[in-house]
């Protein structure tokens, strides 16, 4: 009965999507239909054919080696902060843990690491691979394709930075599939980070974290084309120049990885303080009113309310659906790594081992009002004249993203 109920709210939240779209007399079916196939036969493929999925598993070794390796750093740096020998016995199991110093800097090594592979070519070859895939089937231009693919490896902002000279030229369509992009997947620096931090609660956390990456491709061509359609054939033609070098050399790749996953990483770290700070100040304010239903009235309850519908779409059962809500409900209005730490730190019996999957694909996006803010400022910048139309196209990308890791959160639910 519960994959019965995720198979409904898969057809639930595209009809969410088709009745919030600018047009729904120009969506094509046929396209629609076409997005739908791609993105259930990937989920399928990736969750239930054995050696693939056996592949996807075998990938957290590599993960943990990189984690490992990550580790041997800070405890050189920081020694037991870091990760190092303990000079003390630990009284408290995990109590050692220092976020900060031993898990956030994954971000430093991911961000080399990923400007390495660029440099060398490989990841180039992954984008442009799975472009092609996306033009052939899918019938996306070539533009959105190649921006569509590299947001499974970077960010919503460099991704667009591949197509930078076709941005102008983009349909209206087009360029709102671009920026759903952004909103529904994650960059490459991040997928370790939250694999590491999740899979205390979800075993081969990391396989599932990629594959969610992804499958956001063919699903936010199915959601964006559906909530902004354009004119039949309306899309940008024209062959792709090569992508341009990203370093001079491999050790000027390490050192610009390096520095910009710096920079990535005190971003991160003075957001966590600041929101979990402005949650917690609200969660004060809150408890000055009457309790509500025998217990203090807390924002993550409230966001649990609003968002339990949305998670028994997915599939969850309706017991555990306000605790769902509650996790999509701080992904959306903070960010999903503390959708993810608040995940991780659940009591074993708060949430079944399939709800958590579940939560693992929902969470996997970039669909926040921070992330919102910052995609708008990027692609601004890229593209001037088409400002007021990014701006126009902001909150509608964010419910697009936020529908499209739904729409993932689904598959997995009719599928686990």
């Amino acid at each position: 009965m519960e994959r019965l109920q995720a198979f409904v709210g898969m057809f639930g939240l595209l009809a969410i999507a088709w009745a919030m779209s600018e047009n729904r007399r120009l969506v094509s079916w046929r396209h629609a239909a076409a997005g739908f196939a791609a993105s259930f036969a990937c989920a399928v493929v990736f969750l239930k054919v054995p050696y693939v999925a056996d592949a996807f598993g075998l990938l957290n070794a590599p993960v943990q080696a990189i984690a490992d390796a990550t580790r041997a750093g800070t405890s050189f740096v920081f020694g037991y902060l870091g990760g190092g020998a303990l000079p003390f016995e630990e009284r408290s199991p995990g109590g050692a843990f220092v976020l900060a110093l031993q898990a956030l800097p994954l971000v430093l090594v991911m961000s080399a690491l990923t400007t390495l592979l660029f440099h060398w070519g490989v990841l180039p070859l992954v984008v442009r691979a799975i472009s092609a895939v996306l033009k052939r089937a899918l019938g996306v231009g070539g533009a959105v394709g190649l921006s569509t693919a590299a947001n499974v490896f970077v960010g919503m902002v460099e991704a667009p930075l591949f197509i930078r000279p076709y941005l102008a030229r983009l349909t209206r369509g087009e360029l709102f599939v671009v920026m759903v992009g952004g909103m529904a997947s994650i960059a490459g620096t991040m997928m370790i980070l939250y694999a590491t931090v999740v899979g205390r609660a979800v075993p081969d956390a990391f396989g599932h974290i990629l594959i969610a990456s992804l499958l956001s491709a063919p699903v936010t061509i199915l959601i964006g084309r559906i909530m902004v359609p354009d004119a039949a054939d309306a899309r940008t033609q024209g062959e792709l120049g090569p992508l341009e070098p990203v370093a001079q050399g491999t050790m000027d790749a390490i050192v610009k990885g390096t520095v910009a996953g710096l920079e990535l990483l005190l971003n991160i770290v003075a957001l966590l303080i600041v929101l979990i700070a402005l949650v917690a100040l609200a969660n004060a304010t809150l408890g000055l009113l009457p309790p509500i239903f025998g217990a203090a009235l807390t924002l993550e309850r409230m966001l649990g309310w609003v968002m339990a519908p949305v998670c028994w779409l997915m599939g969850i059962p309706w017991a555990e659906a306000p605790t769902a809500g509650a996790l999509m409900g701080a992904k959306t209005v903070l960010n999903e790594f503390i959708g993810y730490i608040q995940l991780a730190s659940l009591p074993d019996d708060a949430l079944s081992g399939r709800s958590r999957l579940i939560l693992v694909y929902a969470l996997c996006g970039f669909a926040n009002f921070g992330s919102l803010g910052i995609m708008i400022g990027g692609l601004a910048t890229m593209a001037p004249d088409r400002r007021r139309e990014i701006v126009d196209l902001g909150m509608r990308s964010l419910v697009a993203g936020t529908l499209a890791t739904c729409f993932m959160g689904a598959m997995v639910g009719v599928l686990a």
